[in-house]
């Protein structure tokens, strides 16, 4: 995690986590402690930016 950036580690997290959930958005945002509508803004941030976030039921890919 050494010379990443906060937001970037937070992104990984997120996606590492909604993976870990099999692609279940509410037990993901439990488990990081934070509301269903924030990680749904996390994870439509993320899509805009590019990064491969999978739909709500499918199983997210690991972020690299």
């Amino acid at each position: 995690m050494v010379g990443q950036t906060v937001s970037e580690v937070e992104r990984h997290l997120i996606i590492d986590t909604l993976h870990h959930c099999l692609g279940n958005r509410t037990h993901a945002a439990n488990i990081l402690g934070i509301s269903i509508r924030t990680l749904r803004n996390k994870l439509k941030l993320y899509n805009e930016q590019g990064f491969d976030v999978s739909a709500p039921g499918e199983s997210a890919q690991p972020a690299v």
